[in-house]
Order: C-alpha cells, then structure tokens, then sequence
C-alpha cells in the first residue's frame, strides 16, 4: 500500500545520504521544510513532483493514531487546464498521478481551434508525462464563430477529438476569441447533436452591465434555456457550476438526461467573502468568481448527493505568481496537488463518502460514454498530515502558487 512513499524515501536516500526509517518521524519533518529551490532539485532527481508531499505522509504515518481508508475506481478529471511550455512540464504531474483521464482546456494562446492543433497538443502533453506514468489527455476544441463543423466532425470520428468549448467572447482567461453570439454557430451545434459529441460550457453572460455575481444565473435564462430547446439531443456540460441556480436548472433538467454539471473543490471550500479576507487575496481570484455562502452550501449538497448528473472537475488553472499578483491579477485557482484531498473532506464533512465514488469515478465516465477505469485508487485519511507544497518552479524557475486550504489536509492519496 505505500510503496510509492517507500520508494521516494529510498531514492532520497541513496541520493542524498539521508539516515533511513529508523529516524523516520524526525527526519521526514525536517527534511519536508526544505526550500523551495532544494525542493524543486530533489524532485528532479526522484522523477516526483511531490517529494515533500511523501516525506510529510510517512511522518504522519508513523505518528497516526487511527488510519481511514476509501477506496475507488481511479477518478478522471473532467475540466483541467494543463497549459503549455516550462508550465505544462511543472503542472501536469500533478493531474496525472491521480486521474486516469482529463478532459483538457483548449485556451492557450492561440487556442486549439482545428483537429490539427489538437492533435500536436495532445502529443506535447502525453510528451511531457513523467516517465511510467500513464495518462490520456481528452482533448477539446475552443470554438469561434469560424468553427468549421467538418473539422471538428473528422476529429471527432478520428478519435482525437472528445468534445468542444464554448466560451462566451471575454468570459475567461484567453476567451477573447470565443463565441460572440451562439447563432454564429449553428452549423457546428447541429453537427455535434448528430454525433452525440458533448459541448462544454462556461455559463456566464459577458454583458457589462450584468452583475459580475449574476452572470451565471442570467446566462441560464438567456442561453442555456434556449439552447436546449432548440438542440434538445445535443449533449452538455454545464462547466464549473457556482450558483443555487445552476444546482436547481441542472437537478430538474438533468433528471430528462443530455445535462451534466462539473463542480471544483475549491467553489465546495470558499465563498466570495476569501477573496478579500484581510485585503485582496489574487489565488483565490477564479472565474466563475466564488459566490455567496448559500451557494456554496447549494453546491455542497449537489456534489454530495450522489446524482447522476453531478461529476468531479477540477478547472485547476495554473498562472505564475507575478501574473496572480498584479495589478489585474488572472483568474485561476491550481488545486491539481490536493485536489482529491479536499473533495474528500467536503464529502467527509458532509456525512457523504459513500456518495464520492460516484462523483469521482462513475458519473463522469456514464455522461462521455466511457468505461469506468479498472485501476483502483486508494485515499488515506491520516492525524497531522500536512500541506507543505508553498510553490511550484518550473524548469526557468518561474514559481506557480497552488490553492492552500485554510484547514489542514485530512485525506492524501495512498497508492494508485
């Protein structure tokens, strides 16, 4: 069950000298507060991108009382940015050790808009997968009002294509070429609908004199509605839900199937109020913003009900620091190192883990049509595990920060 914490233990040590498990509890908490420059070279030498992480798992371990395990079908993660460059090469251990599949975000700069550009990101990612990891990125195409529907039908039947975006023009990071008016795309919704391909949708108006905490809400009434009406075979995701709105319209319409929504951890963990507390707080800035604490607890209760039309996606969104905390700080939350961890103490929290598997594993594979993975992941709960990942480097030590919980982690991921 650890042998992937033993095995990072020992190639620490036959790295770097290090006394073994005999001075384990001691040793392991001194060596997990390294730096985050030693950090970064010791997991270039263990092929990890978590070392503290493991150290902390066998302190903890070793000084645990009781030991709660859950274990489940590997989950897959259906709404990820992987980004591209030194930042896909830092990030994407992270998605890949603990989901067997993800669905990619298309929004690069420029975005993946043809078959083709999919193609050769799909290619860069699987590139760029520590070595004997496996992992199969489900790629997606970003669609503008140009969008040729017999690109996106080759790419589709090719198997290279799994579904497509809709962002709202200026909804999002790197949106700016999305759609302006969903009648541009006809064509392209009509094909999809005959080929049962899912569309995926950031489901905010962008209209500027719409409340920036109603979006949400009014892009249900004035396009999600109609929408539906007009390609009511047409398969869709309701991406990264934050409103009792959202949990009411996908609860009703998704009983009548072809609705599904993905929620984050981090819309299950923060309301608006952690964006300000004690000043501006840029890394918990995301968009759909984080809404009131109703909302919140309406999500809560959606997540953990264990309905068909609810599954786990993460939209972690890495940016480098000094974009986070800038004078327009870029929305975007990168929970990918703890994000397993922190659905499982909502779900823990809210008397609902027999409900996680079905969030996590099986209503995401049922919605795309795709088997549920063989592989067995197994979580831990353990006293005193900590958090100790502060920053990420990528290869030209620019530093990514990831989302911090302001409770220490209960649950780690034990073994995949």
């Amino acid at each position: 069950m650890l042998k992937h914490h033993l095995l990072a233990w020992e190639q620490f040590e036959r790295s770097w000298g290090c006394s073994g498990l005999n001075n384990g509890h001691e040793a392991s908490l001194n060596l997990a507060r390294v730096d985050v420059c030693t950090y970064n070279q010791l997991s270039s030498v263990l092929r990890y991108a978590d070392l503290a992480f493991h150290l902390n798992f066998l302190a903890a371990l070793m000084s645990a009382k009781s030991i709660k395990k859950l274990t489940i079908p590997q989950p897959d993660d259906w709404h990820v940015h992987l980004r591209d460059g030194a930042m896909l090469a830092a990030v994407l251990p992270y998605t890949a050790r603990h989901f067997a599949r993800a669905i990619v975000m298309p929004n690069l700069q420029p975005p993946v808009t043809t078959t083709a550009r999919a193609e050769v990101y799909r290619d860069q990612i699987l590139a760029a997968l520590p070595e004997g990891i496996k992992f199969s990125p489900l790629m997606t195409i970003y669609l503008t009002d140009t969008t040729d529907p017999h690109d996106l039908s080759r790419g589709h039947e090719l198997g290279i294509v799994t579904a497509a975006k809709l962002y709202p023009a200026h909804a999002t990071t790197n949106a700016e070429h999305g759609v302006r008016d969903v009648k541009n795309i006809q064509s392209v919704l009509e094909k999809m609908q005959r080929m049962g391909m899912p569309l995926l949708v950031h489901g905010e108006v962008t209209d500027p004199d719409v409340d920036v905490f109603d979006r949400e809400a009014v892009f249900i009434d004035k396009i999600l509605k109609p929408l539906r009406k007009d390609y009511p075979e047409l398969k869709i995701v309701f991406e990264h839900i934050t409103t009792s709105e959202a949990v009411d319209y996908v609860s009703s319409e998704g009983k009548k199937g072809g609705l599904a929504a993905t929620i984050t951890a981090h819309h299950l963990l923060i309301n608006r109020n952690a964006m300000f507390k004690g000043g501006i707080r840029p890394h918990y800035y995301c968009l759909p913003v984080a809404k009131r604490e109703r909302h919140r607890q309406a999500l809560i209760m959606a997540a953990t009900s264990g309905a068909k039309m609810y599954f786990l996606g993460t939209d972690s969104a890495p940016h480098f620091r000094q974009a986070k905390e800038s004078a327009c700080g870029c929305a975007g939350i990168f929970t990918a190192p703890s994000a397993l961890a922190l659905y499982a103490q909502v779900f823990e929290d809210a008397g609902s883990l027999s409900n996680f598997e079905a969030f996590a594993s099986r209503n995401g594979p049922s919605f795309y049509g795709l088997p549920v993975n063989e592989k067995l992941l197994e979580l831990m709960k353990i006293d005193h595990l900590k958090d100790d990942i502060n920053s990420i480097l990528t290869e030209n030590r620019q530093e990514i920060v990831p989302y911090r919980n302001s409770a220490p982690l209960r649950w780690c991921v034990a073994e995949v």
